[in-house]
């Protein structure tokens, strides 16, 4: 491997570790799939970066265009050194014929984030979803590797849970962005406003919704746990830590009845860890069916 591919490699990892709370299931994967993780996720990192981050809108909007031009390009093996990353991507995405839809998904989804700040139904909420989250669990599929072709609907599945997962943590940052992911329907339903959750109003009414929520993302999980028999044996370890991390986020929402607005909730370090070092024992036993 060349010196300048191995630097990029270097430089997706470090953003994944620094970024990801995914980054403790990569490390329990091949080395070659471990990279590929890495280098995907730095990319798809970048979208988030700028869909949040400051700036005015057309500016983000020029950003998306252009790294989707830097998308186009990779593709077609050109070499753009513009960003550090784009080497071990190009890379990554040519070892596990990742198609290239999958990433314009993601994209699309990040300008969604440009115009779109509310959700009248879930059904308009599951199509932000699917770009930003199950487009995201394709690519993790192709790199996972898989035969049974009901694995794709599976990981759009788990695309939807840990997005729903995300969604119900953030509320308080979205909300500070002038964003509310949670439908309106679903808002009306129980007895409270946009205004009241742009404000962190944490009232009964905003338990009850919040709870509802939670538990449609658990039927997601419940659906997206059988993708793990179905992806390659040496990925399932990684896969299930993934939903694991996932999981016990949900459930810290759930146990701190849902007041997302004192503190941001989220995984322990010792936690992802602990699961970490299950995943990689898992792996070197097969415990994971």
């Amino acid at each position: 491997m060349k010196a300048e591919l191995i630097e990029s490699y270097r430089s997706a990892e470090a953003i994944a570790r620094s970024r990801s709370n995914f980054y403790y299931s990569f490390v329990v994967l091949p080395r070659e799939k471990r990279r590929a993780f890495c280098a995907v996720y730095a990319f798809m990192r970048h979208c988030d970066d700028i869909s949040d981050g400051d700036g005015g809108v057309d500016a983000k909007r020029r950003m998306l265009a252009d790294w989707r031009s830097k998308l186009d390009a990779a593709y077609l093996e050109s070499r753009d050194g513009s960003n550090p990353i784009l080497p071990a991507f190009r890379d990554s995405v040519a070892r596990f014929s990742i198609p290239a839809e999958y990433f314009h998904w993601i994209i699309d989804g990040a300008e969604m984030d440009l115009d779109v700040t509310r959700y009248e139904t879930f059904d308009d909420l599951y199509r932000y979803c699917f770009k930003v989250a199950s487009a995201v669990g394709l690519v993790c599929l192709q790199i996972f590797g898989f035969t049974d072709p009901r694995a794709k609907e599976y990981a759009e599945q788990c695309g939807i849970a840990f997005q729903l997962t995300n969604i119900l943590r953030d509320v308080k940052e979205d909300a500070e962005r002038g964003r509310i992911y949670l439908p309106n329907e679903d808002i009306a339903r129980f007895g409270c406003t946009p205004e009241e959750i742009l404000q962190g109003v944490y009232n009964g009414n905003f338990r009850r919704l919040m709870a509802f929520e939670a538990e449609r993302a658990r039927r997601y999980y419940s659906m997206a746990a059988n993708l793990l028999p179905l992806v390659k044996q040496s990925s399932r370890p990684a896969l299930w830590a993934m939903m694991e991390i996932y999981g016990h986020i949900l459930d810290e929402i759930v146990n701190r009845q849902f007041d997302v607005f004192d503190r941001r909730i989220g995984v322990a370090g010792r936690k992802k860890l602990s699961i970490a070092l299950r995943a990689l024992a898992m792996r070197f036993i097969g415990a994971v069916a």
